[in-house]
């Protein structure tokens, strides 16, 4: 049920900004960007800005003005109908605006980005559409043929060096290794939101892995000292905090007696808590 409920996709989004972070200063980054009045919606619009320099990063080369991203979680599969409703999406961005003609069809882009890899896409956009697929570089597959500029990310097969976060945003980690490699690289960066953002869904998704690296590795254990002192010590303020209105609601009631009850029972101290909205 809790792999069920792991919100992939803010942290793709998250993902796809620390990726792109050398030209972070030229896009806007728009999550989930709403596509007219009924619920039709992309799950990244990436905006450059207008005379901005050419993005070098290898997943975003194919950027121009506006740029479409599409993410499929780990379980998903990119299907034929998956790339047709994204290039309605495409079209129907360029339409849907105040101004005529204030998205030019040229500057748009569409980018897939999945896990699995789309055989049965390929064979359709070969066979049924002559498309060509040409692949650039590890993971990263050119659509050859179209009016608009399409590429399909297949993160679990990207550089692993220049794609750390993205390739790794998975719920199959190879192993402990893999975690320590992923922890050691959040650690320099673990004031961002961004970082803890992807790094969250990351150790949720694959916590026997982060458990036993971190049984295992003391550079680990020290690494993570002092975040668990310090959240150890906020959880313990935070107790006393509240347990501290918990014996004044009771003061306040009348019902004195049950404080020491609440101090020695820690289960009886919640559901006082509860139970007077503490």
């Amino acid at each position: 049920m809790e792999r069920q409920l792991l919100q992939w996709h803010p942290a793709f989004c998250a993902g796809v900004q620390i990726e792109l972070a050398e030209a972070g200063a030229d896009l806007t980054f728009i999550r989930e960007y709403q596509l007219g009045r009924k619920p039709k919606q992309v799950d990244l619009l990436v905006i450059k800005k207008e005379g901005t320099q050419r993005i070098r990063k290898n997943i975003g080369r194919i950027f121009r003005r506006h740029n479409i991203v599409e993410y499929k979680s780990p379980k998903d599969s990119l299907s034929v109908d998956d790339f047709y409703k994204v290039y309605g999406y495409a079209c129907f961005y360029k339409s849907d605006v105040k101004a005529a003609e204030s998205v030019d069809m040229e500057e748009l882009t569409i980018t897939f980005a999945c896990h699995r890899y789309p055989a049965k896409l390929f064979r359709h956009l070969r066979e049924k559409r002559k498309f060509q697929i040409r692949k650039v570089e590890e993971g990263i597959y050119y659509i050859i043929g179209d009016y608009l500029p399409i590429q399909i990310l297949l993160l679990n097969r990207l550089p692993e060096k220049e794609n750390l976060w993205l390739r790794n945003l998975t719920d199959h980690l190879s192993g402990e290794e893999q975690a320590e490699r992923l922890v050691k690289e959040y650690w320099n960066h673990k004031d961002n939101t961004l970082d803890q953002a992807v790094m969250d869904i990351i150790i949720r998704a694959n916590r026997k892995q982060f458990e036993e690296a971190k049984n295992m590795c003391d550079a680990l254990r020290e690494l993570f000292a002092e975040e668990l002192k310090e959240n150890y010590q906020a959880g313990e303020d935070q107790g006393r905090r509240e347990f501290s209105r918990l014996i004044l609601k009771l003061s306040e009631l009348g019902r004195t007696d049950e404080i020491i009850k609440a101090a020695e029972s820690p289960e009886y101290q919640e559901k006082l808590m509860k139970e007077l909205g503490v």
